[in-house]
């Protein structure tokens, strides 16, 4: 099969390319460096809120000036959610329907592997995010999140098991830690697993939607609507922020997140960036502190899918963060890195948002700790973009919810 893809952006020289067979493609983008691109969102906002200070939405756009080329390499997975390097390069992918697979950069995939618990799948839930441990090549030790039925409904769990050496099960699986309580609902699990520099996992969850459990990530004796912070056997981790407050969850490190699909260390500094989903409009991208309050659901840039206000319909309060950066209409953001490689120099320090509804990558350059130009990757794809992740070759990959797996670079 043979097809001819245009991108119809100014200031872009585009390159015909062939695919041959249904899972592969191979495009050539090279664009003309321009100082004077207006915004790449031209939708009208859902509310007429105002930012609170300038760059806080709709910056500037950018274009990428160095050649890059994007392939896909498979689009035999079923619903990936998550995905990671091992350390030849092959990639460990999460199926949402509970299933793991390793996949070889040449698109070859492997059968399930099999050991792990069983997942709800329903609704949101299912087998979510995924990371290695900093000492893998030693212990070969995998940890993931996924979605666990529990008497009362389900909630967010973290689980760990070793990798065969064979490549083909997770041996000795263990539940370290649950987010509670219980929830009867198939909605806003967060998901995302990230190890610090110091050997402790992050870990995202929601708020599980309803109005009812809303208002539980402003609670912090309640682990919705957080990002927690927890050894690798499921115990706070020490020097938690709010750990010697009265009342609070030792594991908590921030709260007041509505549904965190995207955490990722800024390599300038090391601090820890999330993104969350809003309403209809309001979806963020925030920079972590420890013990902080990140405002949902009582400060918000979105509005109910409805239409209406949410709460007293105001944008900014003391004592609670204001995002770096936030979208309205929404984009849906999901996974999401800090790209560090090698291969696009243009691209160095910049960050990569899967986005969902927004059917595209999105990428932010950031200048101290502000966004300063926005890109839209991939957009002729029509695809749901749920994780981004750097290889070890420096190249960026991607899988979205209709089955593909991407990569983007030299």
């Amino acid at each position: 099969m043979n097809r001819i893809l245009f991108y119809p952006f100014v200031c872009l020289n585009i390159v015909a390319f062939n695919c041959t067979g249904a899972t592969k493609s191979d495009v050539s983008v090279l664009a003309k460096p321009d100082t004077t691109i207006a915004p790449v969102e031209t939708r009208e906002p859902n509310s007429n809120y105002k930012s609170a200070f300038f760059g806080q939405t709709r910056v500037a756009g950018t274009k990428t000036t160095s050649k890059y080329q994007f392939k896909v390499l498979t689009e035999k997975l079923s619903s990936p959610w998550g995905l990671t390097s091992l350390p030849d390069g092959r990639l460990l992918i999460t199926e949402k329907n509970g299933n793991l697979r390793i996949v070889k950069t040449t698109g070859e995939m492997s059968e399930k592997i099999t050991g792990l618990p069983a997942v709800d799948s329903d609704g949101q839930g299912g087998l979510l995010g995924i990371t290695l441990d900093p000492a893998f090549a030693q212990n070969r030790m995998v940890y993931w999140a996924f979605s666990e039925s529990v008497a009362g409904g389900n909630h967010t769990s973290v689980a760990k098991g070793r990798l065969s050496n064979d490549d083909r099960q997770i041996e000795n699986a263990v539940v370290i830690y649950r987010a509670t309580p219980a929830h009867k609902g198939n909605l806003h699990y967060g998901g995302r697993v990230l190890f610090d520099k110091n050997g402790y996992l992050f870990v995202s969850t929601g708020e599980r939607s309803d109005r009812s459990t809303r208002p539980q990530a402003q609670q912090t004796n309640s682990s919705l609507g957080k990002i927690i912070r927890i050894t690798t056997d499921g115990k706070p981790a020490p020097g938690n922020a709010l750990a010697n407050v009265s009342g609070a969850r030792p594991e908590l490190y921030s709260y007041g997140h509505r549904n965190v699909q995207g955490l990722t260390i800024n390599p300038v500094d090391g601090n820890l960036w999330s993104n969350e989903f809003g309403p209809r409009g309001g979806d963020e991208i925030n920079r972590v502190v420890a013990g902080k309050n990140y405002g949902w659901p009582i400060i918000t840039y979105g509005i109910e899918y409805g239409g209406s206000k949410i709460g007293d319909a105001i944008q900014q309060k003391d004592g609670m963060e204001q995002p770096v950066y936030y979208w309205d209409p929404s984009v849906s953001p999901s996974g999401m890195t800090f790209y560090t490689g090698s291969q696009m120099p243009e691209w160095q320090n910049n960050l990569f948002v899967g986005c969902l509804s927004g059917m595209h990558i999105n990428r932010l350059v950031i200048k101290d700790n502000k966004v300063i130009g926005e890109e839209r990757l991939l957009t002729e794809e029509y695809q749901r973009f749920r994780d981004v992740h750097q290889g070890t070759d420096g190249a960026i990959y991607a899988v979205t919810d209709q089955g593909r797996l991407y990569r983007i670079g030299k």
